[in-house]
């Protein structure tokens, strides 16, 4: 998932300013069966030989419902659609005309959509993730979700909420790469056709099935 797809809090935290992050996020999960917004994602490559790199910015819209179901639709710089139908996960290349098919099961694992679309039970999401309070900052809660699985790509995941609407995914893999999703306009449990979370590959489309 070429777009689509950790920080050591070393203040301590004083009493009367203790992060709410874990409450925010259960609470998301508890609320949130369904929702749509707006996103920008910013991705940034670690720098290359001491110099810094131009982060790549992108931007489109984003919906989901529990459990298993999701969809990002890229619409700028380039087209790209991903699917999780909740058996298999799509991704589409407008620019390619082309399709990859994998089984959604094994393909999310310990990734951010895990977040947004498991159950509403916050121990479902702790078999995948250590979740941990991180300082509240920029008027949001934060959550700091490590992967326990030890072989994937994924370093870490902040989490920030606004009550109980999620507001930014703060990715950072293996590689030193950060993406920066921060999503707008987030109508909550918003009514979604079925339609929008299936998927048919457009015809004449090149479909690579993993």
């Amino acid at each position: 998932m070429k777009r689509l797809w950790c920080f050591v809090v070393v203040a301590a935290c004083a009493p009367w300013a203790c992060a709410q992050g874990m409450d925010s996020l259960e609470r998301f999960m508890q609320v949130a069966h369904s929702g749509e917004a707006q996103f920008t994602q910013t991705v940034t490559a670690p720098p290359r030989d001491g110099q810094n790199v131009r982060p790549k910015v992108s931007s489109g819209s984003f919906m989901f419902e529990r459990p298993g179901r999701f969809r990002f639709d890229y619409r700028k710089p380039f087209e790209q659609t991903i699917v999780a139908d909740g058996t298999t996960l799509w991704l589409y290349d407008a620019d390619l005309n082309q399709v990859t098919e994998r089984a959604q099961a094994a393909a999310l694992g310990s990734t951010p959509a895990a977040l947004l679309t498991a159950s509403a039970d916050l121990n479902a999401l702790k078999k995948d993730f250590t979740l941990a309070d991180a300082p509240d900052a920029d008027g949001l809660h934060w959550v700091l979700a490590t992967p326990k699985a030890a072989d994937g790509q994924l370093a870490s995941v902040r989490v920030g909420l606004e009550g109980d609407r999620l507001a930014v995914l703060d990715i950072t893999d293996h590689f030193g790469q950060r993406s920066v999703l921060r999503f707008s306009d987030f109508r909550l449990n918003a009514s979604l056709p079925a339609e929008r979370f299936r998927f048919r590959p457009p015809p004449g489309a090149d479909v690579l099935r993993q």
